[in-house]
């Protein structure tokens, strides 16, 4: 591609996208609407709510058609950070069981 040439995508990719997000956000408010309570309502929402963000971050923000290096760059700090946040969780959860043991409460 020469200097100053843009890539340019077809329109129906976007339609498509945004069709599909409209479809999540449908999905996303009928577990209001329904009355899912508990685990499978924060389940859906969050799994609803992280494939949008995924395909926002995918097509509207182009990390589709970037390099490896970029999507690296952009997606592995997230990543890191969900990690060390799942073993600060489980550490928190044996911490409290450990105290809840010890007290005998």
């Amino acid at each position: 591609m020469a200097h100053g040439e843009a890539q340019r995508h077809p329109i129906g990719i976007y339609l498509w996208v945004w069709f599909l997000l409209f479809v999540l956000s449908v999905g996303s408010y009928l577990v209001d609407v329904i009355g899912l309570e508990g685990y499978l309502r924060w389940t859906l929402i969050t799994l609803f709510m992280l494939l949008k963000a995924g395909l926002i971050i995918a097509v509207f923000m182009h990390m589709v058609w970037e390099r490896l290096a970029i999507i690296c760059v952009v997606l592995v700090p997230p990543g890191v950070l969900l990690f060390l946040m799942l073993l600060m969780a489980i550490e928190g959860n044996h911490v409290l069981l450990s105290r809840l043991e010890y007290t005998g409460s």
